[in-house]
């Protein structure tokens, strides 16, 4: 099959309105998030679950590499093309349009699992549980709105909520080409949907089968979480992307399947939450508490979130215009517009007389005209304290807390202090810390002509490890302008964003930092998964190659080999 009629035949299945050969309207499906991109022959979105299988089936007749993809809020380039050393033309197969969830059970069980389609977002699925008083694995996306659910079970994507993990379900529905070259449909959903793909597909789409069962003998959530993550004496991280443990057909995938859905676990709503500000000088009191709290409380955290004073400064600077715009427009409305602020910077940039990112220079001009938006007692501990902890506990663990920081701090008032946030400080604080990620962006854009690139890494600590500050030696930190650091703090997750100085090697860089990781047992990364910018470990390409014998999906993941892999001896 050529190229002409491969597209036309595309074309045929999904209309002229659903396929993108058009350079720049398909350039922003090819282009990553912070980085990265690639030519594709074309970008094809789906509206239904059967005209995906009929575009995988067209994909592989013609031997084309099919590149998934749902949001593209990959932050290491994992659902694009990467370069223009492929040995095959690239399809890219974007699910958005896919974003049907089914809410399983009935009665007081109601909402108990969903089976969410492959481009259902966590945002939708927060609003789509709230009647059923559930909640998702991860609300908002880890650090951009618009985050898919199954692009997060790809990744065993973590999450700001303590108690709930990595992404994970031993319970979906793919597509997958085997060692021969011939694709099948892969039904592990627990749910009897009949024989055939368009059987299979159109009785899920059209919900016929009995939504009402759920019993299943395979797990459709991490739910050995909590008491790893109380193992505060363990050598080895609480989750990391390199965990085999959590490699599970879909689950960890990272695009070498192409997932047509997922079935999950959803969470019971607190009845009460109340959050805590604490601020300290002195790391080993974070250290300290951290240890306390898994260890002795009867009620884990629901967040715990840490930031340092330098990233509170970005975050309130730079970051200042996202904290406005979710807090004036809510989250409804911004994925499509942070979609719309992508193709324009797009186009603009190819215009040579402007600065690159034009949009960002322009929004945080705006942003100074707005007053002060951060609340006085947040203002207060940055300029008090280094280290910031935003604690939320909820139902019987508040008294837990109520009792326990009250007698903590009072052993701690030379360089700590702490209090009980009301309804709008905690909702800033929250804001704030998920401004931070892109505020360290935003930093480095505008600065971009007096500095460097920026190196971000997401890390993972082994469980005992006391010193979680890192300290950088001389060589290393003198090529760095800023240091910022937040995180998950009780599951010793961490974003590390450094901003180099202009004319530092980023890639050499980059390898004095792992190799320090390395010396003190980190993992990494820890939930953005390898994409193309970390090399994967040896079990972990034997997952994928598993999943993928002939290369068809995403190659070239975690820093694999491209080409074609010729499997049919196997």
């Amino acid at each position: 099959m050529t190229n002409d009629q491969l597209i036309s035949q595309l074309i045929a299945v999904h209309g002229e309105d659903h396929v993108a050969v058009n350079e720049r309207k398909a350039e922003h499906y090819r282009t990553g998030w912070r980085s990265g991109g690639g030519s594709a022959l074309g970008v094809v979105f789906p509206q239904t679950l059967y005209a995906f299988w009929q575009t995988l089936e067209l994909c592989v007749e013609a031997d084309c590499i099919m590149i998934m993809q749902a949001a593209n809020t990959g932050l290491t380039e994992g659902s694009t093309p990467s370069g223009e050393d492929y040995d095959r033309d690239i399809v890219i197969i974007n699910t958005l349009a896919m974003d049907q969830l089914i809410v399983l059970g009935e009665g007081e069980r109601k909402g108990e699992q969903v089976v969410s389609f492959a481009g259902a977002t966590l945002h939708k699925l927060e609003k789509t549980l709230k009647p059923f008083n559930r909640a998702p694995h991860s609300v908002i996306g880890s650090s951009c709105l618009g985050a898919s659910i199954v692009g997060g079970i790809a990744n065993n994507s973590g999450g700001a909520l303590v108690k709930r993990g990595p992404a994970y379900t031993e319970l979906s529905l793919f597509a997958q080409v085997d060692s021969k070259g011939k694709l099948h449909l892969v039904n592990h959903l627990g749910i009897e949907l009949g024989d055939s793909p368009k059987e299979i597909l159109t009785n899920l789409e059209h919900q016929r089968f009995d939504a009402n069962e759920l019993a299943c003998d395979k797990k459709a959530s991490a739910s050995d979480y909590q008491d790893l993550l109380r193992d505060i004496d363990a050598d080895t991280p609480s989750r990391f992307n390199a965990d085999t443990n959590r490699l599970y057909e879909s689950s960890g995938c990272a695009g070498k399947l192409a997932v047509f859905a997922v079935r999950l676990d959803t969470f019971t709503v607190a009845k009460k939450e109340q959050t805590y500000y604490i601020g300290t000088n002195d790391p080993s009191v974070l250290t300290q508490l951290r240890r306390d709290v898994l260890g002795n409380f009867k009620n884990l955290p629901e967040v715990g979130e840490y930031m340092h004073r330098e990233i509170f400064d970005v975050a309130a600077k730079y970051g200042k215009d996202t904290f406005l715009s979710i807090e004036k427009l809510g989250t409804d409305r911004l994925p499509k517009l942070f979609a719309l602020k992508g193709r324009v910077d797009a186009t603009l940039n190819k215009i040579p007389f402007l600065p690159k990112y034009l949009t960002d220079h322009v929004m945080q001009f705006a942003s100074k005209f707005f007053p002060q938006h951060l609340p006085e007692r947040l203002l207060q501990y940055r300029e008090d304290y280094e280290h910031h902890l935003i604690l939320k506990m909820s139902d019987g663990g508040i008294e837990e807390a109520n009792q326990y920081l009250a007698e903590f701090f009072s052993q701690h008032t030379d360089s700590s202090g702490y209090f009980i946030c009301d309804e709008q400080e905690a909702s800033k604080a929250y804001l704030q810390r998920f401004a931070a990620a892109g505020a360290a962006i935003r930093y480095q854009t505008l600065h971009a002509k007096k500095l460097g690139d920026i190196l971000a890494l997401d890390i993972a600590l082994r469980r005992n490890d006391p010193l979680w500050l890192e300290e950088l030696p001389d060589a290393i930190a003198d090529k760095i302008d800023k240091c910022l650091y937040y995180g998950h703090f009780f599951c010793y997750v961490f974003h590390q964003d450094y901003v180099l100085k202009k004319g530092v090697d980023g890639k050499q860089l980059k390898k004095d930092m792992l190799a320090l990781l390395d010396s003190r047992g980190a993992k990494y990364p820890a939930e953005h998964n390898f994409g193309h910018l970390y090399e994967a470990e040896e079990a972990v390409k034997a997952f994928y190659r598993k999943l993928d014998p002939t290369n068809r999906f995403n190659p070239g993941i975690g820093q694999m080999e491209k080409h074609k892999r010729n499997c049919s001896c196997g």
